[in-house]
């Protein structure tokens, strides 16, 4: 299948670190999953570090379900790319924020707050899933407040797992729908928000996910640079896909999922 035939261009300088987000992970989209997979072993594992920037599971309703065949899969293939000697890092995303310690230390990675910072040959880049800078979108920022606060989540996790996968499926059926509804421009990052980041942070580089838009924006005054990843369906026709790279020189570039630089 062309989404999962990964190659490497011939003279494609080895990564420091990879970036990917909005894979979407469930057992419905099997040859997501089996590229997502391949990817792992093919392109993972030769980098330094992995960066997995928030929705890698469609849902995630909860660290007792780590036991699930499924998510042992996914489980597994991440540890092995630890223990192969990446490091690998996870910035939650609106789908799968519920991801805690025991998903970490089972999957081998580290759970990172954001934005995150950091330096690759003197490049700063700071690191989001992207969805708290939509922040025109009034009703997704009032319930993600909601349900990123702690109380609420220790109130959901107590509850029987069955019933909180009932629970996320309603949202997610009632998401879709409002999503429908609303005009396109507001469910993208809003400029001011994407220009808190910079000026926070100080970064060169932002790369983010979660609009499912990517691209690269470059700021003509400034030469800043934001990066959106996109998003991962190869059950799709034409399969979606791809990630980004940074190489030891700080070198930016945007793979599709033949590894192909765009």
């Amino acid at each position: 299948m062309p989404a999962t035939r990964m190659t490497h261009d011939e003279a494609q300088p080895e990564a420091v670190a990879l970036f990917v987000s909005d894979v979407h992970l469930q057992p419905g989209l099997p040859k997501t999953t089996a590229a997502f997979l391949d990817w792992l072993q093919r392109h993972a594992r030769s980098a330094r570090q992995l960066y997995l920037l928030g929705d890698m599971f469609e849902y995630w309703a909860g660290d007792d379900d780590l036991f699930d065949p499924y998510h042992q899969r996914i489980i597994g293939a991440l540890k092995e790319v630890s223990v192969a000697g990446t490091e690998v890092f996870w910035i939650a995303g609106n789908r799968d924020f519920l991801v805690g310690p025991e998903f970490a230390k089972t999957a081998g990675l580290s759970v990172l707050p954001e934005p995150h910072l950091l330096t690759i040959a003197g490049k700063r880049i700071a690191l989001l899933h992207g969805d708290a800078q939509c922040t025109d979108d009034t009703a997704y920022m009032a319930f993600r407040e909601q349900v990123r606060n702690p109380a609420w989540q220790q109130e959901f996790l107590a509850m029987p797992l069955q019933k909180r996968k009932a629970i996320i499926n309603g949202m997610r059926s009632g998401s879709k729908e409002a999503a429908r509804m609303k005009p396109a421009q507001i469910m993208d990052v809003n400029p001011q928000a994407v220009r808190s980041v910079f000026d926070a942070t100080g970064a060169d580089y932002l790369i983010h996910g979660h609009t499912h838009r990517p691209a690269r924006h470059e700021a003509k005054a400034t030469g800043e640079v934001r990066y959106v990843l996109p998003d991962w369906d190869c059950d799709a026709s034409p399969p979606r896909g791809g990630w980004i790279a940074v190489d030891g020189a700080g070198t930016v570039s945007r793979h599709d999922l033949d590894g192909k630089r765009l």
